[in-house]
């Protein structure tokens, strides 16, 4: 519940970084405020990335427009066909992470669906 209070200033950057229990390290970044939503918001500024081992960037494709979404119980980013790039649940301990048609991206956790270890939120100036 309090992400989309923490996520930075009103109209700033967001930067979400995650570390999976199996030490894995990803995230994402949206040119826009995480906040809560009835519908996607972003722009095509907004990309995932992963380290496995060496940096991954997962750049907008332009096939939609699904950047960002969330609620008090589901965050989700890119999306299509049923599928998110990276989901977290509202308690911010579990999460997933599958193919997307906005980002084209691999999984970006060694498990589609993960157990967070730790998590921060920037918001950038």
């Amino acid at each position: 519940r309090a992400l989309p209070r923490r996520g930075g200033q009103p109209g700033s950057p967001a930067l979400l970084l995650i570390r999976d229990t199996e030490a894995q390290a990803f995230g994402a970044f949206s040119a826009t405020t995480i906040r809560c939503s009835n519908g996607f918001y972003g722009t095509g500024e907004t990309f995932l990335f992963s380290f496995s081992p060496e940096l991954k960037v997962f750049r907008w494709t332009g096939r939609n427009s699904f950047f960002m979404k969330g609620d008090v119980d589901l965050l989700m980013v890119g999306g299509g066909s049923g599928r998110f790039g990276l989901w977290l649940d509202g308690d911010l301990h579990h999460g997933g992470s599958h193919p997307c048609e906005t980002f084209d991206n691999e999984t970006l956790s060694p498990r589609e669906e993960f157990c967070v270890q730790d998590l921060e939120v920037w918001g950038l100036a």
